[in-house]
């Protein structure tokens, strides 16, 4: 039991993101394999559904899969649906199919790692699992894509995580830290300790307010490839636990294209129009 809702959130995570509000289609171009631009459009498939294993537990499954039937590159299909081996068909109808199966595959690993104590929960519970895509924005090419996972299987509180990846449709593949700042990697941790508390996490206590700072678990903050940008800064997305007490909640610390002045990729800045 104690390794089910890692073996979830590994299996079928960071296919996923934040049950946000439904998108059904978005305008962009790609580059395709003609050389001809394309409107990108975007579709989704859902699975939410529901089952009682015993008289006092039942089971939700909710996911939530992006489709983009107009991108036809492989490698970077596989890395949109990045972690999970099990999607060969990134079809609206093969991508359906595949979250079907992952729906039947979780409720039969509850069954299966608690089947010796499901009699014995004494008050109704409701476990559940929740992954899902969001797509962010979609500007000059590039595309951002949030995950996200939740899971409850008894303790005191639900677990859940963020992964955030940006994709370059110019060139077809997943933009790396290196393709944005040439900052070395002690000077930007040293920003991003110094920015921890620009976005406050919204934590608070009886003397009032929280900052980030008085939470971190760490010395140092590691720069993460979980970021994303916009007009105006590079941001860093922080899971629970990741640097700081679950209590703190997901952190998110920008850093300004003004502090990474004179280290940006010259392609990166001209097609984001950075000053």
């Amino acid at each position: 039991m104690k390794n089910t809702i890692a073996v979830i959130i590994l299996s079928s995570f960071f296919l996923l993101s934040a049950c946000k509000k439904e998108q059904a289609k978005n305008a962009g171009t790609i580059k395709t394999e003609a050389g001809e631009p394309q409107e990108l459009v975007m579709d989704s498939v859902v699975v939410n559904d529901s089952t009682k294993i015993s008289d006092s537990l039942s089971l939700r499954f909710t996911s939530k899969l992006l489709v983009f039937p107009t991108i036809k590159d492989k490698k970077l299909l596989d890395s949109i649906y990045f972690l999970d081996k099990g999607i060969k068909d990134y079809s609206k109808q093969g991508l359906q199919a595949f979250l079907e199966k992952e729906k039947t595959g979780y409720y039969n690993l509850i069954k299966t790692d608690n089947k010796d104590w499901l009699s014995e929960i004494p008050y109704s519970q409701q476990w559940y699992t929740s992954t899902s895509m969001s797509l962010k924005s979609d500007k000059n090419d590039y595309v951002h894509i949030q995950y996200a996972v939740s899971a409850y299987e008894g303790g005191a509180h639900d677990n859940y995580g963020f992964t955030e990846r940006v994709f370059d449709l110019k060139n077809n593949r997943k933009v790396e830290l290196k393709d944005i700042t040439s900052l070395p990697e002690n000077k930007l941790e040293a920003l991003l300790m110094k920015n921890i508390n620009t976005i406050h996490s919204g934590t608070s206590d009886e003397n009032g307010d929280v900052k980030n700072s008085e939470m971190l678990l760490v010395k140092e903050i590691p720069a993460t490839d979980n970021f994303y940008f916009d007009d105006k800064n590079l941001y860093f997305h922080y899971s629970p636990y990741e640097i700081a007490a679950f209590a703190a909640g997901d952190i998110i610390i920008p850093v300004s294209w003004e502090e990474l002045k004179g280290t940006l990729n010259p392609e990166f800045k001209e097609r984001m129009k950075i000053k």
